[in-house]
């Protein structure tokens, strides 16, 4: 049951780990979208740095104008603050993404570069940018593979007696990665 709940897990984080090991294989070409809007401005005197802390959210009539026209999601992102102006950065797996509000105009700049499906997965892998539903997820994986690997040895108890092989091979899978660690990084 183990092996079947950490399956695909075990699958994609085995090609992750190819994949973010192996990165020169991997030919990116980052997708760079760029936009820019002006706020009304009612909306730019809710921004004046003398109401707002050095390092909160945005006013909600702000996020909400900005949603809707720039379809973006600030929930959950802090703005910087400064005296001319205000800068949120928007990391995302596989991408990231930023906005930066001129105090004096309202002009609005967005960026986002977004780098692919395969940044996406090794992000992931990382639990880069993914949040706390993601992070307790890789934390089950990790349980169940333990879990896994743990009935596996027992597993592998049970049946030595009928492979003379089993044990020379486990000794094999504890001695390879040391010898590599001791003799090879540096």
């Amino acid at each position: 049951m183990s092996a079947a709940i950490s399956l695909v897990g075990i699958l994609v984080f085995s090609a992750t780990g190819l994949t973010l090991n192996n990165a020169a294989w991997i030919d990116a070409q980052p997708d760079v979208t760029h936009e820019t809007a002006s706020l009304p401005p009612a909306l730019v005197k809710a921004l004046e740095p003398a109401t707002q802390p050095a390092n909160a959210p945005l006013p909600e009539p702000v996020a909400s104008w900005l949603e809707g026209h720039l379809d973006i999601q600030l929930q959950g992102h802090n703005a910087e603050y400064s005296s001319d102006e205000i800068y949120v950065s928007l990391p995302e797996p596989g991408g990231d993404a930023w906005l930066s509000i001129s105090l004096a105009d309202g002009q609005v700049e967005y960026e986002r570069t977004a780098r692919g499906w395969i940044a996406y997965f090794n992000d992931l892998h990382k639990g880069r940018h993914t949040g706390v539903a993601w992070s307790w997820f890789i934390d089950c994986l990790a349980f169940a593979c333990i879990v896994f690997s743990l009935t596996g040895l027992f597993l592998l108890h049970l049946h030595s007696a009928k492979r003379a092989s089993t044990w020379p091979l486990v000794g094999l899978g504890l001695i390879a990665p040391l010898i590599v660690m001791l003799l090879f990084l540096h």
